[in-house]
């Protein structure tokens, strides 16, 4: 390990199955040391985890980091959206926090925006229309289904607020983690009053939005962490929004990523509204916006298939005209909640190899479908696609990507763009900069482009009338609660 050219700092990823923490030199970064420790998700009707889980991996990760991780001079924190912590007056979990991927809250959902004007007028207000996956439909669910717990609540947190406030003992959030809840308006930039009253939230139990380049405190005595007293602590943000720095995204350019979710976003100047709901009308944590558009089935899903063909995750086939949708956990992009997956035109002379390369197809139509939505007019539609995530190393994906697209694609060689973002908002507090601008100063989206090819057509224009015939049966879905 060579010697370190300016300060450290630490980015943090807690995501839904782990948490990574890596160290980096502020100056080149470099990535100097790093951990990894694993959470667990329960299975069933619900995805829940115990927050305090990700305590633990993040001390388990710190600790893989040796002493690197206690010379560092500040530390941010990039988190999985959308999840409802709900912590007792002690600051302990009063529950398992309900997690982005739990659809639970489906119903909730429908009634919030039929209840509070409709599609239109919450993408006015919130810049989103919210599915099952926002906080906002989460808090209704717990409130109807144990009450107990509602009555039990001190404070409502983020998986990443709830993290940063371990470090520092005060309650913040970030304008891009927030706008993810349904009850943060973007045209005001404020927690929005009807919405919580509506659902019966307290607004004194919320963080404070702490603003990009803010301090959001300094680390405290009380821990276990090896950091030293009086660390920086950064206001830390979701998940992609900290993608989104770790590339140093200039507005217009647009992002794949592929991951156990799948999303496409690009960041705006422009608030987004979207009233069809498909464009979430996020934050970015810089200042601007990052219009985004989620499924929730995409690497994991995928994978599921391959095991059930019993085949390598790169072993496709190409040739047959068997469809999957891949809607294993349900669909946010397509809203379908309590959908499952569908297998529309089985031959006996299809291949398993065949049928694998259908769930990839399956997996990138819906993201490519939403892409157009999400890139405003000043994007520049031929640049090269961002891909990113855990599957974008991965040939059958980039290959799926490239041929359904029929856009060139490039592959960033940086790995862990959420722990690096984390950390060039870190190292922005320590040098003033913008944090897109120290990620660009790092380099972290240089890597190979992938030439265009033609774009197949067929293949998509087959996997949309499929998803346009079984409509029916993907709404009415298999839900039996």
């Amino acid at each position: 390990m060579s010697a370190a050219e300016g300060p450290l700092v630490v980015g943090v990823d807690t995501s839904t199955q782990s948490t990574k923490a890596l160290v980096v030199d502020a100056a080149t970064g470099q990535v100097v040391a790093s951990g990894q420790a694993p959470h667990t998700v329960s299975s069933g009707a619900g995805r829940e985890s115990d927050p305090r889980q990700w305590w633990d991996a993040l001390c388990e990760a710190l600790r893989q980091c040796g002493d690197a991780a206690h010379e560092a001079a500040a530390v941010s924190i990039g988190g999985q959206q959308h999840g409802l912590v709900t912590l007792d007056e002690r600051g302990e979990p009063v529950r398992p926090a309900l997690l982005w991927n739990d659809v639970r809250s489906a119903p909730q959902a429908g009634r919030l925006v039929e209840e509070l004007g409709g599609p239109k007028a919450w993408a006015e207000r919130t810049g989103s229309v919210p599915g099952a996956s926002f906080t906002v439909t989460k808090w209704a669910w717990l409130a109807e289904h144990e009450p107990e717990a509602v009555r039990a609540t001190r404070a409502v947190r983020l998986p990443h607020d709830y993290l940063t406030e371990r470090l520092t003992g005060q309650g913040t959030t970030d304008r891009g983690d927030a706008s993810g809840t349904g009850w943060w308006a973007s045209g005001t930039e404020a927690y929005d009053e009807e919405t919580l009253a509506h659902v019966g939230l307290d607004p004194a139990l919320l963080p404070r939005v702490v603003r990009p380049g803010e301090v959001a405190g300094t680390v405290r005595d009380s821990h276990d962490l090896p950091f030293s007293k009086g660390t920086l602590v950064a206001p830390g943000t979701g998940d992609n929004a900290a993608a989104a720095l770790g590339l140093g995204l200039r507005p217009g350019t647009p992002v794949l990523s592929l991951g156990t979710s799948g999303t496409v976003y690009a960041v705006s100047r422009r608030r987004p509204t979207d009233p069809t709901g498909t464009v979430a009308g996020f934050a970015d944590a810089r200042g601007d916006w990052l219009p985004l558009a989620c499924t929730l089935n995409c690497t994991l899903a995928v994978d599921r298939v391959a095991d059930l063909v019993g085949l390598d995750r790169e072993a496709v086939e190409s040739g047959g005209s068997v469809t999957l949708l891949p809607y294993l956990d349900g669909e946010r992009t397509p809203n379908l909640p309590h959908a499952s997956g569908v297998l529309h035109g089985l031959r006996h002379d299809t291949t398993a190899g065949q049928l694998l390369q259908a769930a990839y197809d399956g997996a990138v139509h819906a993201l490519l479908g939403a892409l157009d939505l999400v890139l405003d007019e000043d994007a520049d539609r031929d640049a090269p696609l961002l891909l990113i995530g855990g599957g974008a190393r991965g040939a059958a994906w980039q290959q799926t990507v490239r041929r359904l697209s029929g856009r060139p694609v490039q592959v960033p060689e940086a790995r862990e763009l959420v722990a690096l973002g984390a950390a060039a908002q870190a190292a922005g507090l320590l040098t003033g900069e913008d944090p897109a601008a120290v990620a660009r100063r790092w380099n972290t989206a240089a890597g190979p482009v992938l030439e265009a090819v033609e774009r197949d057509r067929t293949t998509l224009d087959r996997i949309t009338g499929v998803l346009s015939d079984a409509a029916p049966l993907l709404k009415r879905g298999t839900d039996t609660e």
